[in-house]
């Protein structure tokens, strides 16, 4: 494997997010709530705005894009100082390498950079892989939880439900501020 590289996209280089995540939406649909199908007919517009709301990070090994992760700087979170982290996903040929622990770690800093105080991580209660994942980086599980409906996977919609967990930017490890 070559080095693995991760980087924050620039908002001209939307056709690059939009193949990541179609490619993401395709290969893990029970991963997300949207479908490639849905996401797959937005005009190019839409991916532009997209591109202006978050910061949007791929983890490149050479040519290849291998992994994203999103973080928005508060447009979808209540938590004053809080952005969310959102739309994780690493090619699964790369599952537990340290491409995810190398995004998490990249989207820190760019909350820290842009002024956050902590990132909000929405993970599936069913989805035990992700949750010990995202412990193993410091977040903490929170009592919120809230309904999904997750589409593309079988004929109807599957619902489940995700917690709201939070990792603290500043520097003191522990109770994130705001909860």
């Amino acid at each position: 494997m070559s080095e693995i590289h991760v980087r924050v996209l620039d908002p001209d280089e939307w056709p690059s997010y939009k193949d990541v995540r179609l490619r993401a939406l395709r290969e893990s649909p029970e991963a997300f709530v949207a479908s490639a199908e849905e996401e797959a007919d937005f005009p190019d517009s839409r991916w532009q705005e997209r591109m202006e709301r978050s910061r949007r990070i791929l983890a490149e090994n050479g040519e290849e894009v291998v992994g994203v992760v999103s973080v928005g700087t508060g447009h979808r979170t209540n938590i004053p100082g809080a952005g969310e982290l959102f739309g994780l996903w690493v090619a699964p040929s790369l599952r537990g390498s340290g491409v995810a622990r190398r995004l998490l770690e990249k989207s820190a800093k760019v909350g820290r950079e842009v002024g956050l105080r902590q990132l909000v991580y929405w993970v599936g209660t069913d989805n035990g892989r992700a949750v010990a994942f995202a412990s193993s980086f410091g977040f903490r599980p929170t009592d919120d939880r809230r309904p999904i409906r997750i589409r593309g996977v079988d004929e109807e919609d599957a619902e489940s439900e995700e917690m709201m967990m939070v990792y603290p930017l500043g520097d003191s490890a522990g109770v994130p501020t705001s909860l």
